[in-house]
């Protein structure tokens, strides 16, 4: 693929013709870096770099000119980068900085700064979607369904002994990280029926992660997964529910780490995803609200929203997930294929929403 020239003097630095190949500079964390050397022959799907891996190969299908960064706590690095190689565009992989999930957003500012192109979303839609208290205030506000909730933000030992529950709130609850994702910190022990069960999951999170913590209604039913794609012009993707096929109430079920990354335990549940078949009515009303959603926490660029569906078939937001996995097998990508368009279209979406911004 290839495109004009910002300028002449950026053509005579090409030091050959008007027209120069896209470079894409894919900006990932250190350690996610993928091998270069693959046996093919091995499944690789449960790899920690496995979007990382999907989203490079297909770039380089695709013929653009490549190149990977690592990052951890470093901006110089990206600096140099982009004087050195002077992208088109940079896909940001980045979901982190040094260690703390809340700095991804800075990054894309200092993209910002240094007046590059990028993928995903813009640092607003990140700093109001990356905190889940947040996120359910502004979509409180805007009268969209989401479980009663109430954040302990700075905990202490000794704080975590005093807490106390809001009247509002009712058992079960889920306990969860106030803002990490792809369900770290969630288990089995995450849904508690007492305060004294509750008390016991922060301790383990404050313990554990030195996180802050949310505490949610948990509410049974089905969980639905909604992406949603654009700037300005929207599209939603084909709804994705999942499954637990070998529970007696998997209504009751959750998405924790070890049914999203422990190969065995995905078996023994029988955990799998695919596409949700809601009535009409129901459908209608999730595209809507996944739009709304979209829009009142200033996304852009791509999002997945995340539901749970009551026995009444009442939705309720979750959360939203800007820049979700990209990995051929996670939620995003799996809808994106089953609306009828390959991969890779997906991967060259993202770039011409990115120089449309």
């Amino acid at each position: 693929m290839y495109i004009n020239s910002l300028s002449k003097d950026d053509e005579s630095k090409e030091s050959s013709s008007y027209y120069v190949k896209k470079r894409i500079l894919v900006l990932v964390h250190i350690d996610l870096i993928p091998p270069k050397d693959i046996d093919k022959s091995i499944d690789i799907s449960f790899e920690p770099w496995i979007t990382e891996y999907h989203v490079i190969e297909t770039l380089n299908e695709l013929k653009y000119d490549v190149d990977v960064l690592g990052v951890y706590d470093e901006l110089s690095v990206i600096r140099e980068k982009v004087n050195d190689f002077r992208p088109h565009v940079i896909f940001n992989l980045l979901e982190e900085f040094d260690g703390n999930v809340l700095m991804d957003q800075h990054i894309v500012s200092f993209l910002e700064l240094l007046k590059q192109n990028y993928t995903g979303c813009s640092p607003r839609g990140l700093m109001l979607s990356r905190d889940k208290s947040l996120t359910k205030k502004i979509l409180t506000y805007h009268r969209i369904a989401t479980p009663k909730f109430q954040a302990f933000r700075k905990l202490t030992e000794s704080k975590i002994k005093k807490i106390k529950l809001s009247k509002k709130l009712k058992f079960p609850l889920i306990v969860k990280c106030l803002n990490e994702d792809a369900s770290l910190g969630i288990s089995s022990g995450s849904v508690v029926k007492s305060h004294e069960k509750m008390i016991e999951r922060i301790t383990y999170l404050f313990e554990k992660f030195k996180a802050d913590v949310i505490v949610e209604e948990f509410i049974p039913g089905k969980e639905v997964y909604v992406g949603v794609v654009g700037n300005n012009r929207l599209e939603v993707l084909p709804m994705i529910e999942l499954h637990f096929d070998n529970v007696e109430k998997p209504e009751l079920e959750i998405y924790s780490e070890r049914a999203k990354w422990s190969k065995k335990h995905r078996h023994k549940k029988g955990v799998r995803i695919a596409v949700s078949k809601q009535n009409e009515e129901l459908e209608k009303k999730l595209i809507k609200l996944s739009k709304r959603v979209f829009q009142v926490l200033e996304l852009d660029g791509i999002a997945r929203i995340d539901y749970r569906i009551d026995d009444h078939g009442n939705p309720y937001v979750i959360e939203a997930n800007p820049n979700p996995n990209l990995a051929k097998d996670d939620e995003l990508a799996v809808s994106w294929i089953k609306s009828g368009k390959p991969y890779k279209e997906l991967i060259k979406k993202l770039i011409t929403l990115s120089l449309s911004r």
